[in-house]
């Protein structure tokens, strides 16, 4: 478990993750971790992710068994600017819980998110690492521009039906969520680390507040893995989770990834493994070029230059 300190200085001594323009030559999912990355898909791109994954849960206090599976959905959509990008993620579930005297069965949808995301700030926009011609050492240093993270923020809601047996009251309800993203890029830049700070169900007597920190490893073209620690605190359900899986991309616009999820507790203790596919459609993108700071320092002098001859030759 952890508390409000030890997320703070998770918060600032954790801060790495990669660096992604808007919209990549190749596809850039959130799977198959559970953390959001900090860039958007790109204006006009659709990506959806999806998977199936297999439940085992043991309480040993309740004195149940729960097995089960569920479905789980997220879709992309970046519309209006580069860097903002709108979310739906919906996970459904279906379980069976066997107590000493009875089963109970559950079916539902365990989360329905729908928000929008915003990158705030990225290193890399108008940042050009400089060469020098002289110094293999210089070169080969250690960049500390890579430590500066680009940071996002995500705002939506939670929508929930009547009678969820998931939730922790019978009515129906819709509660904010909010989370702050930042997202860094190490090394030769095929190390990621993605750090997550959620605040969820806020208005509700439930509130939460978790982290979710992910570190993927681009190994070669084809292949990245990735361990992930998420932790969350509520008066209703707190845990802390590890992950790890594995990514394999198809072509530049799809990706099939595995993973497996498990706990340190027996109140409940969980153990889910997935598969799942992520696709984007990006046939109606228009590339954007970002200006180094040198060049947005040259076109305002170009387009000074342009004013001044044009106002010269109105006078005459």
């Amino acid at each position: 478990m952890f508390n409000v300190k030890t997320l703070i200085a998770i918060s600032f001594f954790l801060i790495p993750t990669i660096h992604y323009g808007q919209h990549t030559d190749e596809i850039n999912s959130n799977r198959p971790g559970e953390s959001m990355s900090a860039f958007a898909v790109g204006k006009t791109v659709l990506q959806i992710e999806t998977g199936v994954f297999g439940i085992q849960e043991s309480h040993s206090l309740s004195k149940y068994d729960a097995n089960g599976f569920g479905i789980d959905m997220e879709v992309r959509y970046g519309a209006f600017l580069e860097n903002l990008e709108f979310i739906a993620d919906v996970q459904y579930v279906n379980e069976t819980f066997t107590y000493p005297m009875q089963v109970d069965e559950r079916a539902d949808f365990k989360q329905s998110v729908l928000g929008a995301k915003y990158l705030i700030y990225d290193p890399n926009k108008g940042y050009k690492k400089e060469v020098n011609l002289y110094s293999w050492k210089a070169n080969h240093k250690f960049n500390w521009h890579q430590v500066i993270p680009a940071v996002a923020v995500f705002a939506g809601a939670n929508f929930t039906g009547a009678d969820n047996p998931f939730y922790f009251s019978p009515e129906s309800a819709i509660s904010p969520k909010v989370a702050v993203i930042l997202q860094n890029h190490l090394g030769d830049g095929s190390w990621v680390f993605v750090t997550n700070i959620i605040s969820n169900y806020i208005t509700t007597d439930y509130p939460s507040l978790s982290y979710i920190l992910t570190l993927t490893k681009g190994i070669n073209k084809k292949w990245s893995a990735f361990v992930e620690n998420q932790g969350i605190k509520s008066d209703f359900y707190s845990d802390a989770i590890v992950r790890g899986g594995a990514a394999y991309l198809i072509n530049r616009n799809m990706q099939v990834d595995a993973s497996i999820s498990t706990n340190f507790k027996d109140t409940p203790s969980v153990l889910y493994g997935g598969v799942g596919i992520s696709w984007r459609y990006d046939g109606r993108y228009k590339e954007v070029h970002l200006l180094t700071k040198e060049e947005e320092a040259a076109e305002k002098i170009a387009k000074k230059t342009k004013s001044k001859k044009g106002f010269k030759k109105t006078k005459k």
